[in-house]
């Protein structure tokens, strides 16, 4: 039964295992998996599916979604995966010849988990496990932001509403404009181009370019006014080095900054009739240099795990997307320091 714990079956012994150690066998060996588990039960606690037969443990469900993310699969591929490739039934740990997910159950498992408001709870412990094993030192954090493009394309769509219900006369009445059914996207312009999209703050850490957190807004939210959450997600400790571009250049930052009891490695930018001094100049290219961290994370994610376009429609669904595909990164990651 899927809602009890899978132990070998006949068919499992009698499938071999590759003789060259895969990418999933390693990710066994590096990560503990007990105290996802752990987080997994106490929050998730559904015993049956949508027909009200047994649910098929958390954990092996979880360990699915990454799986998705890693090889960028849909739901339906997934589901296939899960029936002829033999290292993805064994990392999830279900049974050779027992019952596995279908992808409408997966989406369920997906669409639950984020009813509870879990994945960021996982991704967190997953970083603390990676930062008590050594792997992850915050010594120094760097701020960043990109574009997602929206599940939508916008389509203008104009409404005209009378002032009230007796009111036909069209030129009393009230116009309300719409670009999408993404209503939570927003316009911005980046290179002198519109783009209707979501934006993704996020830090990572300066010395091996672990995701320490971030979230997801419109993207017409400037990134000045997004500096203080994104360090809030990624628990930082005073006395830490933060790092970020022109962008977040002002006094108000510097001053957060100072009140948090970071470093200042904010680049500086000129004003009206201001140049910057040569001090100044040097600071910028030194910050310049530290940060291809955070560029190498934003183009690993968009190149490997798709995360240029949103996958689905919403910013609450895009933001469990984000913590899928962190989890996922920091993950890779820490396989490939220790190998």
């Amino acid at each position: 039964m899927p809602g009890k714990k899978t132990a070998p079956d006949f068919a499992d012994c009698l499938v071999p295992h590759s003789p060259k150690q895969s990418f999933l066998s390693k990710v066994d060996e590096v990560i503990d998996w007990r105290p996802i588990e752990k987080q997994l039960k106490k929050q998730y606690w559904r015993t049956q599916n949508a027909i009200g037969n047994a649910a098929y443990p958390a954990l092996p469900m979880f360990k699915a979604l990454l799986l998705q993310r890693w090889y960028e699969l849909s739901d339906a591929a997934l589901e296939e995966s899960l029936y002829d490739r033999v290292s993805f039934i064994r990392f999830c740990g279900f049974q050779m010849s027992g019952p596995r997910p279908d992808e409408t159950t997966i989406c369920r498992f997906r669409s639950a988990l984020r009813e509870v408001k879990l994945y960021e709870r996982l991704f967190k412990t997953l970083n603390q496990q990676l930062e008590a094993g050594g792997l992850l030192v915050k010594s120094g954090a760097i701020v960043d932001a990109t574009l997602v493009e929206s599940q939508r394309r916008p389509t203008k769509i104009i409404e005209v509403e009378p002032e009230d219900e007796d009111d036909v006369d069209q030129a009393t009445a009230q116009a309300r404009v719409f670009y999408s059914d993404d209503t939570e996207a927003n316009w911005t312009v980046k290179m002198g181009r519109p783009h209707y999209d979501y934006k993704r703050h996020m830090a990572v850490d300066s010395r091996n370019g672990f995701i320490l957190g971030g979230h997801v807004t419109s993207a017409s939210r400037s990134d000045m006014n997004e500096l203080e959450s994104t360090l809030e997600d990624a628990d930082l400790k005073a006395g830490t080095l933060v790092m970020a571009d022109k962008g977040y250049c002002s006094r108000a930052n510097r001053e957060r900054l100072s009140r948090l009891g970071h470093y200042d490695g904010i680049m500086h930018k000129t004003a009206r009739g201001r140049a910057l001094d040569p001090e100044q100049k040097e600071f910028n290219r030194t910050i310049s240099k530290l940060r291809y961290q955070v560029e190498r994370a934003f183009g690993t994610l968009k190149r490997d795990y798709g995360f240029r376009r949103a996958r689905y429609l919403g910013q609450a669904k895009l933001e469990v997307e984000f913590f899928l595909n962190a989890f996922c990164f920091n993950v890779k990651k820490a396989v490939r320091l220790v190998s």
